[in-house]
């Protein structure tokens, strides 16, 4: 599967790439394209000068993450973040952080703020329905998963606090 991955044949689910990062140990943004890179010209430019580097996030070089069924993640800060990650999440019609038969969970908690849209949230038991100017925040080791509601792609700006990946779990009906 990582093969596959590698080679742009799948799309990995939301699950499946916390999972990988788990296993792997290393931080979501690292799948970010060049993040090593941006690392390290970040650790050297903090050595130069601070005022150098702009902390200026240009839309037009966003770096972009695209997911299984239609989830993109495109990172809202110029450089990594080992504490927080801050992230613009669009969910096209359809398409869903994993199958409904599971949810997963991990370390941190999460805030989000739906642009437009619908997303469907399930935390444990409980289902709910945001649109557009709504907001959640939940702990993030709550077992839990999103997906569009509707025909319309759903935006939100989302806010991970101090997710660590010890605590990352996936969960489907019957495990």
């Amino acid at each position: 599967m990582i093969s596959q991955i590698e080679n742009g044949r799948v799309m990995p689910s939301v699950s499946t790439l916390w999972s990988l990062t788990t296993i792997l140990g290393m931080p979501i943004d690292e799948l970010f394209n060049d993040s090593k890179a941006v690392r390290k010209q970040a650790r050297a430019s903090d050595q130069v000068a601070s005022s150098v580097e702009s902390p200026i996030q240009r839309a037009s070089n966003r770096e972009r993450l695209r997911l299984a069924a239609g989830v993109v993640w495109e990172r809202l800060t110029v450089r990594p973040d080992d504490k927080v990650e801050f992230l613009k999440v669009n969910y096209a019609v359809g398409a869903e952080s994993c199958p409904k038969d599971s949810l997963f969970r991990h370390g941190g908690k999460e805030y989000a703020y739906v642009i437009s849209g619908k997303l469907g949230l399930q935390i444990g038991f409980s289902k709910y329905e945001l649109k557009a100017g709504d907001s959640v925040s939940y702990g993030a080791d709550q077992p839990h998963r999103l997906w569009t509601i509707g025909n319309e792609p759903a935006v939100a700006i989302w806010v991970i606090v101090n997710r660590n990946d010890e605590n990352y779990v996936e969960i489907r009906d019957g495990t």
